[in-house]
């Protein structure tokens, strides 16, 4: 189930990041209640993956040694145990809240469009990737009952549009001799288009961000954390191009002390200018 890779639901506290000073503590509990099932649930997407790409996994480098591609685990029961934690996961979401609910079920099914099909569509495959963490953004507003601003789903799109992009590109160079033996789609791509995307997508991300602090009906002292999402792009496009990285966006959050730096920075001067100067 990834757990190494749960990090990317940690969109879902956007929501709750952006509602500050308002937030209760009901909000957080609820916050991190949304966390964990969006986590489930994507654990079981990845088994899912892994279930459908094992023969594929074994030609590449690194996830050959995944559980059910190196042989370790038996595919079936995998696949049955994360039948079990779909279904109680996707039962406790409504529970909880209908809409949030839906919306649970609605990012499993697209999840498995892309695994099934999706996945091989050149250009629809990374804008389904995107899609994916507009709805974890949507899906931490609906747990704490807040809106969301068009602006707002607009940035969280772009900037997974190029983490996306940023990842297949990676593929391409790690599996530059042997592209279509692990993702088809691969063969659709090049370094000089997906380089050009990037490009288009980080302007993109940039200009939108601004417009979101001048524009979101906040204080305009957001203005001041567009420094932070300008360097954590650029220090990203750096890992990219020079350091050869950027396949696994959940871990270079970790591993590279800049980026993590910078996320910690940009939520807590976010958390202070609302506190202190909103209007």
């Amino acid at each position: 189930m990834r757990p190494k890779q749960w990090s990317k639901n940690l969109l879902v506290f956007a929501a709750l990041l952006f509602s500050f000073p308002n937030v209760t503590t009901d909000m957080i509990v609820h916050s991190i209640f949304g966390f964990f099932l969006f986590s489930l649930v994507s654990g079981t997407v990845y088994i899912l993956n892994d279930f459908i790409d094992r023969e594929a996994d074994r030609q590449h480098p690194d996830k050959r040694n995944r559980p059910m591609a190196s042989g370790a685990l038996n595919p079936y029961v995998a696949l049955f145990f994360g039948a079990i934690v779909l279904l109680f996961s996707i039962i406790m979401a409504f529970r909880f809240n209908g809409a949030f609910g839906a919306l649970l079920t609605l990012y499993f099914v697209n999840n498995v469009a892309y695994s099934f099909r999706l996945k091989h569509v050149v250009i629809v495959d990374i804008m389904v990737i995107a899609s994916g963490f507009v709805l974890r953004a949507i899906g931490g507003a609906l747990v704490i009952e807040v809106p969301f601003t068009p602006w707002f789903l607009i940035c969280t799109m772009l900037l997974a549009l190029f983490l996306a992009i940023s990842k297949r590109r990676h593929e391409l160079m790690l599996l530059q001799e042997n592209k279509t033996g692990h993702r088809k789609v691969l063969e659709r791509y090049n370094a000089d288009l997906l380089n050009q995307l990037n490009s288009i997508v980080t302007s993109a991300t940039i200009i939108s961000y601004a417009l979101f602090t001048f524009t979101s009906g906040r204080t305009l002292h957001l203005m001041w954390t567009i420094p932070f999402v300008l360097y954590g792009i650029f220090r990203y496009l750096y890992l990219i191009h020079v350091e050869g990285k950027g396949g696994k966006p959940d871990k270079l959050l970790f591993e590279d002390k800049h980026i993590l730096f910078t996320v910690i920075l940009y939520a807590l001067t976010v958390m202070i200018i609302l506190n202190y100067f909103e209007r």
